[in-house]
């Protein structure tokens, strides 16, 4: 019985060699086959000569004039001239090292070729025969493929016709006909036959449109599906909170919460509340106020019975969390316990009593909280800050300490909406995009490396007046292929230009963990004013009395990464600056610098990188976790996302288990696949 999961050795042509050439480009089946569609068109309809412009790629159409001649050139090179009427012109037509084409050519032949104009000579080089008198026409819009060296386009080509005369019928649409008559989509067949064989230019696009949504639409169907299957299989944790209690700790905070932070509690809260997971990402900018959200749902636990953890990615960073939140919460009699890997001794012994006992209702922590002598009594909500900087595997380690703890994870990169869409859409996002009142912008300026001493000079006065100072670099060392400033030689600058006044401190990523703990300590203490550093302060501890991030070959930065910089600086109550220093070689470069210094939202920020540099440049090519969509681009195609999002959520609020005759084709193309990567299995 045919199957769209035949291997493709079933089609005439396609032996042991052929198949490996086909599976190294991703064709394994028949279905493969069918859904390797082309990255574009070639447009092969004929043109009047008269509107041809100089080096365009062109069809021409005309009589041949004389039998084509060979000539040779060079070593071993050969050309196939043939002359054609085209109305009342005669023009040369030049085919190089193809000489079996000579016998193509008659005299009297109309013919039409596909070459390169070159307005000048009068001429074309000749690039594809389109058709002859012996030949059928052939569509004016040609497909384009990726191929290897062992695949031919057009072996491709006869390929998927002859797979598509034989298999087409077997092609069941899995979207809704309801969905593409309101979308105006082609059906399945139509879809695949348009892609590969467009009568039209217009026939293409429409195919290209329905194909980009159907990928969208499958991908959306097994997230979603997988989400709410996860929902009702893992049965979570119920927190009955207190809820009078709860909104008492809310309003005695020193400070109203913001309308974006109210929101964000209320989905929290009641996550926290259902008999299932949570699994929620809470984003927002540098200081919009994540950590008391945090907080407020940590407490939340606490007065159900279960005890919180919150891991972050360094000790300084621990221990200030620590610190404010113990403040926070001594009013309320709730014992906040620290558990870092500098806890030695009998204090680690004490404080691992305590874990294991339930004395401590919230455990702040490094990794130190993954490891095997961590014990925790009755943990019921995992909080993780900067969720990027730790591994699925310790991510997952520190859920394992509980019985389905309900997980917030929590990041200060704010996630462009086409990625919470992609790779976050198993997850439930919340947004935190309103910063606190009262908080003043961080003031941002571009200047040249030649306008830098100018702004020492300022820096200088910032220092005097008992602040304290960043200056970034990319590199560590000097490099002889890049032409960047690095920080120890920028470190020995500014030791040279503030050294007599001013502590000057040095730190990277090659340091040890000790190292980095004990200068950026030193920095949070103000016994160092001014921190040389690579990037590895992106993500740091919180020092209010900093006002002042210089950024050295800014335009080597992205956009998000700048943005993190920036965010440094401008947690206290002084006025901050940021000063961005490069000399773009190119517009792109230009264009970052004056984003950065136009706007202060993160998530506008965000989107404009991905735009500009596109994921995987942004994450590393499988960092991000983005899915590698085939024919959609969920950067430029994000309404199509969003609209294929939004109508798998609406069937699946109607029809959950996919059983209404409609949704049948969608129920089946669920069991036939692996939900997490998409493929049959």
């Amino acid at each position: 019985m045919e199957s769209l999961q035949d291997s493709v050795m079933v089609l005439p042509g396609v032996g042991p060699k052929r198949l490996t050439a086909l599976n190294q480009l991703g064709i394994n089946t028949i279905y493969d086959l069918l859904f390797y569609f082309p990255f574009r068109y070639e447009d092969l309809s004929v043109k009047d000569l008269a509107n041809v412009i100089d080096q365009e790629k062109v069809t021409l159409k005309g009589t041949v004039v004389a039998d084509a001649v060979i000539a040779r050139f060079g070593a071993h090179k050969i050309r196939v001239n043939v002359r054609l009427l085209i109305g009342h012109d005669v023009i040369m037509v030049t085919f190089f090292n193809q000489p079996w084409l000579k016998d193509k050519f008659h005299t009297g032949d109309e013919v039409a070729v596909y070459g390169k104009w070159d307005a000048k000579r009068h001429s074309l080089t000749g690039m594809k025969l389109i058709a002859t008198q012996a030949r059928a026409h052939q569509n004016e819009y040609e497909p384009i493929y990726t191929v290897n060296k062992a695949i031919r386009q057009q072996t491709l080509v006869q390929l998927i016709k002859s797979a598509y005369l034989k298999y087409h019928a077997l092609l069941k649409d899995i979207i809704p006909q309801t969905l593409r008559q309101r979308y105006r989509l082609m059906d399945v067949q139509q879809l695949v036959r348009a892609m590969h064989f467009p009568k039209s230019l217009q026939e293409a696009k429409l195919a290209h449109r329905s194909a980009v949504f159907r990928e969208f639409f499958l991908f959306q169907l097994r997230i979603q599906y997988l989400k709410r299957h996860n929902e009702t299989a893992q049965k979570g944790l119920q927190l009955n909170y207190d809820l009078p209690a709860v909104k008492a700790f809310i309003h005695h905070l020193p400070f109203e919460l913001t309308h974006a932070q109210k929101r964000v509690v209320n989905e929290i809260c009641h996550d926290m509340h259902r008999p299932y997971h949570m699994n929620r990402l809470l984003q927002g900018d540098v200081g919009s106020g994540k950590t008391v959200v945090a907080a407020i749902a940590m407490f939340a636990a606490v007065t159900a019975g279960y005890q919180a953890a919150l891991m972050v990615p360094t000790e300084v960073l621990a221990e200030q969390h620590w610190q404010n939140l113990s403040k926070l919460f001594a009013p309320e009699h709730v014992t906040v316990q620290l558990l870092t890997g500098t806890v030695t001794g009998k204090q680690r012994q004490t404080a691992l009593h305590n874990i294991a006992s339930g004395r401590a209702n919230i455990i702040v922590g490094t990794h130190a909280l993954i490891q095997d002598a961590v014990t925790f009594h009755k943990l019921g909500l995992v909080v993780i800050d900067e969720q990027h900087r730790f591994g699925v595997q310790q991510r997952r380690i520190l859920r394992e300490k509980g019985t389905d703890p309900d997980v917030l994870m929590m990041t200060a990169t704010p996630i462009p909406r086409t990625l919470a869409i992609t790779t976050y859409g198993e997850m439930d996002v919340s947004s935190i995009d309103e910063m606190p009142k009262g908080r003043l912008p961080v003031k941002t300026i571009w200047i040249r490396h030649n306008e830098v001493p100018q702004q020492l000079a300022f820096i200088r006065q910032q220092l005097a007046a008992g602040h304290q100072a960043f200056v970034i670099t990319p590199l560590i060392a000097e490099s002889e292929k890049l032409d960047l400033q690095n920080a120890e030689t920028l470190y020995q600058q500014m030791q040279a230009y503030f050294g007599d006044q001013f502590k000057v401190a040095l730190l990277h990523g090659q340091m040890s963990a000790d190292e980095k703990e004990k200068v950026m300590q030193s920095f949070v203490e103000n016994k160092v004013q001014l921190l040389v550093s690579t990037t590895v302060v992106e993500v740091g501890v919180d020092v209010p009395n900093a006002t002042v991030m210089m950024i050295y070959d800014a335009d080597r930065f992205g956009l998000a990464q700048l943005h993190q910089l920036r965010g440094r600086v401008g947690r206290g109550n002084a006025q901050a600056y940021c000063i961005l220093v490069a000399d773009p070689k190119n517009q792109t470069g230009i264009e970052r610098m004056q984003i950065m210094t136009k706007t202060h939202n993160g998530f506008v920020l965000s989107q404009k990188d991905l735009e500009m540099r596109g994921s995987g440049d942004i994450f590393g090519s499988r960092q991000s976790g983005l899915p590698e969509f085939k024919i959609g681009d969920p950067v430029t195609d994000i309404n199509a996302l969003v609209t294929a999002r939004d109508a798998v959520q609406a069937i699946l609020d109607t029809d959950p288990h996919l059983q209404q005759p409609q949704h049948r084709n969608m129920y089946q193309y669920l069991q036939h696949i692996d939900l997490m990567s998409g493929s049959f299995d």
